[in-house]
């Protein structure tokens, strides 16, 4: 995947904002990888804030309806993993900022 298509699909995931925290998984540091294969088959790589978040279903609709739009895309694959586990330092300064967390 080229540079030019790696920025499309993160600019186009920080779109994607996480319900209960209202700042986008990007930023957030949820998100861990994306691919592409050759059939279009985009496939993310993210966590969530908590195991038991009840919105993940929700947050990987958001996630497949946002890259769906690109037109290298497909389809989308979201995969959800524990590990690494998240925490807040993966989150970027704008997003302690806006949620007030300091280092």
């Amino acid at each position: 995947m080229d540079k030019a298509l790696e920025e499309n699909i993160m600019g186009a995931l920080e779109t994607v904002n996480d319900p209960e925290l209202g700042v986008d998984i990007v930023n957030l540091g949820l998100v861990y990888g994306a691919q592409l294969d050759d059939a279009g088959v985009a496939t993310v790589t993210m966590t969530l804030t908590s195991m038991g978040c009840p919105l993940a279903g929700t947050i990987a609709e958001d996630v497949k309806r946002a890259l769906i739009d690109l037109p290298e895309i497909k389809e989308v694959e979201v995969n959800i993993v524990w590990n690494p586990p998240w925490t807040k330092d993966k989150m970027s300064r704008y997003a302690k900022i806006a949620l007030g967390v300091r280092d």
